[in-house]
């Protein structure tokens, strides 16, 4: 999932990425339903850590779940998927020390 970039995109609405959020929040929903029901599933992962050049599209298309400024000597930023991502992970650290996970199967 990424966001296109245009001449009136500021940081703000790039870091702002709540539909990347949702896509992800539903998509690990139904992963944890199909772990319930028996699935062998080994890992997750989000493309792409960073946002990056792209063969056919170049920057004007941001993947990554951390912003990179390329005006401003490659300085990063979290965006609002990472931060959701992290959190979502320290409660699922926390919740399956417990046996209680969403995602948890045994």
């Amino acid at each position: 999932m990424g966001y296109l970039v245009n001449s009136s995109s500021t940081m703000s609405d790039l870091i702002n990425d709540n539909l990347r959020i949702k896509y992800h929040s539903v998509h690990l929903s139904y992963l944890s339903k199909t772990i319930k029901e028996g699935v062998d599933v080994r890992g997750y992962f989000i493309w792409s850590f960073l946002d990056n050049f792209e063969w056919g599209e170049g920057y004007t298309i941001r993947y990554g779940i951390t912003y990179v400024d390329y005006v401003n000597g490659l300085q990063r930023y979290f965006k609002n998927s990472a931060l959701w991502f992290h959190n979502f992970l320290k409660k699922e650290n926390i919740a399956s020390a417990t046996n209680s996970s969403l995602l948890y199967y045994e």
